[in-house]
């Protein structure tokens, strides 16, 4: 059983909060879920984030927070998707989740007739060595929370304020300018979530608007 939460959109630091709580609060009886939500604009630094990467500074909030990986951009037109998955009781470890996430996305591209690839060292997906999606986890008691970034129709600017993930230069692309007709964050969400629905083996889910 899967419970999706249909979030809308929502300021970073709440929802962090919300992860962190539930995932330790909870236990083996409680329903893996997955939130599909979009942010105000902000910006996040992993646990091994670099103020570095930061190379102008705006009115944008920037947040340091525990999941993996650099530095990026969260903003409307987004698709946030975060998984708070019992890794034990699914029997799949970190790195084997991550690839879900990564092939999930790759199919969904696939499914509207664009080639994506990953990059050797740089986590996330990638079309034309532009990124799509960005990948972040955090696991604790052997459950995730955080998930992934798809750029579906963001506006991508802030991202020249920072070094993207940590690499310098690195563009980054929107899926609505690689297809026709314009798509929507909600449309993608509903057939990524499919996706990952068929990949981690969930027969039945429950979606909650809130």
């Amino acid at each position: 059983m899967l419970l999706v939460r249909s979030m809308g959109v929502q300021d970073y630091q709440p929802i962090w909060q919300q992860m962190r709580d539930f995932t330790d609060q909870r236990n083996d009886e409680n329903a893996d879920e997955c939130w599909l939500l979009e942010h105000q604009p902000v910006f996040t630094l992993g646990q091994a984030g670099k103020d570095s990467h930061i190379l102008t500074r705006s009115d944008i909030p920037i947040v340091h927070c525990d999941r993996g990986g650099q530095i990026t951009y969260h903003g409307p037109g987004q698709l946030m998707m975060y998984w708070l998955v019992n890794l034990k009781r699914k029997n799949i470890g970190v790195r084997d989740f991550v690839t879900v996430m990564e092939q999930a996305i790759i199919q969904l591209l696939a499914d509207y007739g664009i080639t994506a690839h990953l990059e050797e060292g740089a986590p996330g997906v990638y079309v034309n060595h532009q990124k799509i999606a960005s990948l972040g986890l955090r696991v604790r008691k052997g459950c995730t929370y955080h998930g992934l970034a798809l750029n579906v129709c963001a506006d991508l600017s802030p991202f020249q304020q920072i070094n993207p993930c940590g690499y310098q230069g690195l563009q980054m692309v929107n899926l609505q300018d690689l297809v026709e007709p314009k798509v929507s964050v909600k449309n993608i969400a509903e057939q990524l979530l499919t996706i990952f629905s068929q990949q981690l083996g969930y027969e039945k889910s429950q979606t909650i608007t809130q």
